[in-house]
């Protein structure tokens, strides 16, 4: 994933992609053994597999914190606990309130693992990849405008709930719909890798919300307009060509809520302070 063009720190929570042939091994606890996950992501928290749950055909996504040697073992523990029931509190939330995310299909808080479900489809970064090397041409310039159209009233559907995501960014954003084929981003990596042309169908999809392991519940004006900011910046950086869409992003946002029109009004103070860092370095 690009860094964003604003030097804002780093979460050790956020994810990066992970090469799946030099992931470090780590014993799981049972249920599950490694010969049967697929490494998916990894971060300075968190290793995030693809694997099977209760039966062999639930497909389901793995978050595991493993135990951290230069912690404390009952501070490590207390940690874990908190941040995966969090997490899991925040979507149980959104799925109670309509909000699109994973299901929580299962979790053992002492021993740092949530199971949740497999999102089927790719991500607005992989739509937007493809958007800029093609799918203009194939005439899904108007497909491209209403899916950002979608990806504002998601993000503001989630604000409205008084949920705040952490960090937005496209890979985190998903569009349900026909899996990648294999080989092309497809198979375990479908929820992380762009796809280099998406299927036109994709671009009817549904936006799913992934990845809230920084998420918190609030509904202060200057959060949402951070979680704002920090996806008007990924793409910025990562879809220079796609930038301009974003401007379809706020305006579906403005309209989703009440009180929205406010965050957009934070959201220039917030551009303001971020631009004076960057000059400042």
């Amino acid at each position: 994933m690009s860094p964003p063009l604003d030097p804002t720190p780093v979460d050790a929570d956020a994810d990066v992609d992970v090469d799946t042939d030099t992931a470090p091994l780590h014993t799981l606890p049972p249920p599950f053994n490694l010969s049967a996950l697929t490494p998916l992501t990894q971060g300075a928290e968190a290793l995030v597999y693809t694997t099977t749950f209760l039966t062999s055909s639930t497909h389901v996504v793995l978050k595991y914190r493993p135990p951290k040697p230069y912690r404390h073992p009952t501070l490590d523990k207390r940690l874990t606990k908190a941040r995966l029931l969090a997490e899991a509190r925040v979507l149980v939330k959104c799925r109670r309130e309509g909000v699109q995310v994973p299901a929580v299909l299962g979790g053992d808080w002492e021993e740092g693992w949530l199971v949740l479900e497999f999102v089927e489809g790719g991500t607005v970064r992989g739509v937007l990849d493809g958007w800029a090397e093609g799918v203009r041409i194939m005439g899904g310039e108007e497909k491209v405008w209403a899916l950002m159209g979608r990806v504002g009233r998601a993000v503001g559907r989630l604000h409205e709930v008084g949920v705040v995501h952490g960090d937005l960014t496209t890979s985190n954003l998903m569009v349900r719909g026909p899996s990648p084929p294999e080989g092309r981003g497809g198979g375990e990596h479908m929820q992380r890798q762009a796809q280099s042309d998406p299927e036109p169908d994709i671009l009817d999809g549904e936006i799913v919300l992934i990845d809230f392991g920084l998420a918190t519940q609030s509904v202060h004006e200057e959060e949402r307009a951070v979680d704002l900011y920090v996806l008007e910046r990924a793409f910025a950086a990562t879809h220079p060509a796609a930038e301009h869409l974003f401007k379809e992003v706020l305006r579906a946002y403005g309209e989703s809520f009440k009180g929205a029109k406010v965050v957009l009004r934070r959201l220039e103070d917030v551009r303001l302070r971020g631009r004076k860092r960057s000059m400042l370095g």
